[in-house]
């Protein structure tokens, strides 16, 4: 009964072995309170070589495909990455999810929809290009609706005092466990992470804040490629393609040693994501789970 009593439908209870970082939500109570702000360039000669030859072999892969396969694979490796605060408690997430955003069509007046996924801790990086595209087909079609859809249309019917009371309930029963399991289902903002691929628009990443509302603990941006110069060791210089990758992080949910360790796990995914093409060897628990 403890048990239950701690957890919520979406996460088990965490208990800092550190009482600072047990502190920090109660000084930071808000998730745009405690955004951690981190940027840095990936070098893609090789990514870009194993898309290539994936594509080759007839799968329909893009880079945001290796990110999302680069992600999942770093939270498998790192789980306390993969944890959320909310009503100044911390959890660890009992699912990897990632949300993002696509057009109906590249048109200024298309409509917009928000995809979430869940995926397994098993699978590879074929199976997040095949997970991806059979979700971004279905939704591509201009009259389908997904479940963040239907919940959006519904609330827009209401007039602005029941849509803010709609959503001041729903964050109350979030702060206190009582959300229902369908509502964390449905909702984009009830993940593990966003990301969104600006490239794709032809611009440059942003910092991307963190919603409040929810649970997401990251927001990753990459953008347009671009080629650079470099010196190398023996003081040659080579031509490389890189690109930029802007990532928001809650500093609540874990210590900046342990965020320094995923972000340089994330970006050697990202450069050689022919690692993630076989499952991983191991599956890491979160140690302070209560």
């Amino acid at each position: 009964m403890g048990r239950l009593f701690k957890d919520r439908n979406d996460g088990y209870r965490i208990k800092h072995k550190d009482p600072i970082l047990r502190a920090i939500p109660y000084i930071m109570p808000k998730r745009y309170d405690a955004q951690v702000f981190f940027t840095d360039t990936v070098t893609l000669n090789h990514s870009d070589q194993v898309i290539k030859d994936l594509r080759k072999k007839g799968h329909r892969i893009i880079f945001l495909h290796v990110v999302l396969a680069a992600m999942l694979r770093t939270m498998v490796d790192y789980p306390k990455a993969n944890r959320f605060v909310k009503g100044r408690k911390v959890y660890a997430r009992k699912t990897i999810s990632y949300s993002f955003a696509i057009k109906k069509a590249m048109e200024l007046d298309a409509p917009e929809t928000v995809l979430k996924l869940d995926f397994d801790p098993k699978e590879t990086l074929i199976d997040v290009v095949n997970k991806v595209n059979d979700a971004i087909v279905k939704n591509k079609i201009a009259e389908e609706k997904n479940r963040a859809d239907k919940a959006a249309r519904f609330l827009n019917i209401l007039p602005g005092f029941l849509f803010r009371f709609t959503v001041g309930l729903v964050n109350f029963l979030d702060n206190h466990r009582l959300l229902p399991k369908f509502i964390v289902k449905a909702s984009p903002f009830h993940t593990s992470a966003f990301v969104t691929d600006l490239g794709s628009i032809g611009i440059q990443p942003i910092y991307h804040h963190i919603y409040d509302f929810g649970t997401t603990s990251f927001f990753a941006a990459f953008g347009t490629k671009r080629r650079n110069v470099v010196l190398n060791g023996d003081a040659t210089v080579s031509k490389v393609k890189q690109m930029d990758i802007k990532i928001t992080v809650d500093e609540r949910i874990c210590d900046g040693y342990y965020f320094a360790r995923v972000i340089k796990q994330l970006m050697k995914y990202i450069e050689n994501p022919d690692r993630l093409l076989e499952p991983p060897e191991n599956y890491p628990k979160d140690n302070e789970i209560r």
